[in-house]
């Protein structure tokens, strides 16, 4: 640098200047700081800052001066921005190159002449974006000999790395911002979501019921109804989309949508799944490469008897006194795959203290230490271990897996029903 001052005095403020800069995450503020560590450092006469970002050649904004009185911030204010097609400042912009002129004499015509006058040395030094100068910055002085030679060297390396800085704290500030709005939306279609389950859960004499949800995030894709039949029957249905977050969320509302349309009997499991997948598959699901996997079952108290059929889902745990069994006598592919499929029903009779719990793989597939599953036995343990009542059980299943995974994120959204006989 230059002698105008001793160098433990520049050392100084430049190490100042570092600190100040570090502890600062608006860009603003950061070309505050920056500009004024400059005309401590050099004795510059004026400084201007020009962009070409966004425009078409030749056009150019000055972004930056220091005459203004106050400060203008170029990436929000725009509209308060000069913009010019022409002079020697957009000439110099898009040719891409350091000037260096130590006999300025400008034409009075030119649109940055009031910018410019009385100024008779100027260093025009590029800041590069992707090999572009896209953004320049100007100091000026009004003798030529003040502009020091070996000082410019430095100007120009430096003005480079103060401007990908603020680039970056930009680009930060606009990713905040973006997921700010994110998070705000998923917000709203998490509520939506979740206005479609069930806000309570019906009262059927002879048995008790409870359910859990948690979406992995402010959206997810598990689907969860209650269904009231003809002849006192109830029918049960539980589903999981393919995926997670926002894309899952939109299929399961139109799953939910197929459910509550259908205009058949939903008194028989196949007719009202087939319903669902030819559905899917028409409108939904082909192009894309979704599916829905989906078990749906049929209640019936004065029978104490439950009909279902399975889609590709995890089969239910039916909890008969010590013993758990899965209710896998039928099964097939996932809803929106194929536009027909091969579909059964099988019933099981439920006896007293009989308890059947419908899940969904986020259940299971949660991961403890080394990546360990929660898996089946410990949901079945996890039912076994204490008092029958659904309330419970499920309680007790959604403890259990949040020790397992040390109260970690849940990663998949998990859901669970809960059917009990009384006696």
């Amino acid at each position: 640098m230059t002698p105008d001052k001793p160098w433990r005095e520049r050392l100084n403020i430049v190490d100042s200047l570092m600190k100040q800069v570090s502890k600062v995450q608006d860009p603003q503020e950061v070309v505050r700081l920056y500009s004024s560590g400059v005309r401590a450092l050099l004795p510059v006469g004026k400084w201007v800052a020009v962009s070409r970002r966004g425009l078409a050649a030749p056009r150019y904004r000055i972004t930056r001066y220091s005459g203004w009185e106050g400060h203008i911030n170029p990436w929000l204010e725009k509209d308060r921005l000069p913009l010019f097609d022409s002079g020697l400042l957009g000439d110099l912009l898009y040719k891409g190159n350091v000037a260096v002129i130590d006999d300025l004499r400008l034409d009075p015509d030119d649109p940055a002449y009031e910018f410019l006058k009385g100024q008779r040395a100027m260093l025009f030094y590029p800041q590069y974006d992707s090999g572009e100068a896209l953004n320049a910055g100007i100091l000026l002085w009004d003798d030529p000999a003040k502009m020091h030679a070996l000082d410019i060297p430095n100007i120009v390396w430096q003005g480079n790395l103060f401007g990908r800085t603020t680039g970056n704290l930009v680009l930060r500030q606009e990713l905040a911002n973006a997921y700010g709005a994110l998070d705000r939306e998923l917000q709203v279609v998490g509520n939506i979501q979740r206005s479609l389950l069930p806000t309570q859960l019906p009262d059927i004499p002879g048995f008790e019921l409870a359910a859990r949800y948690q979406p992995s995030a402010h959206a997810g894709g598990d689907y969860y109804d209650v269904f009231r039949l003809p002849h006192g029957r109830w029918g049960f249905l539980i589903a999981d989309v393919s995926g997670h977050g926002t894309p899952a969320a939109v299929l399961m509302a139109v799953t939910h949508a197929l459910a509550r349309t259908f205009s058949g009997s939903p008194e028989h499991p196949c007719q009202f799944l087939d319903h669902l997948n030819q559905k899917l598959v028409d409108y939904y699901t082909v192009v894309n490469g979704a599916f829905v996997t989906a078990f749906y079952g049929v209640l019936d108290p004065a029978r104490n008897e439950f009909r279902y059929a399975c889609a590709g889902h995890n089969p239910p745990r039916l909890v008969s006194g010590s013993s758990v069994t899965p209710l896998d006598a039928v099964g097939g592919l996932p809803l929106g795959i194929m536009p027909t499929q091969e579909c059964a029903e099988a019933f099981v009779p439920l006896h007293p203290g009989d308890r059947i719990c419908l899940y969904t793989d986020g259940i299971v597939e949660s991961q403890g230490d080394s990546n360990e599953l929660f898996d089946v036995p410990r949901l079945d343990a996890a039912m076994l271990d204490g008092p029958g009542d659904c309330d419970s059980t499920a309680t007790r299943i959604f403890d259990a897996v949040e020790r397992f995974t040390h109260n970690a994120p849940a990663k998949d959204d998990r859901t669970l029903v809960m059917i009990r006989r009384q006696g």
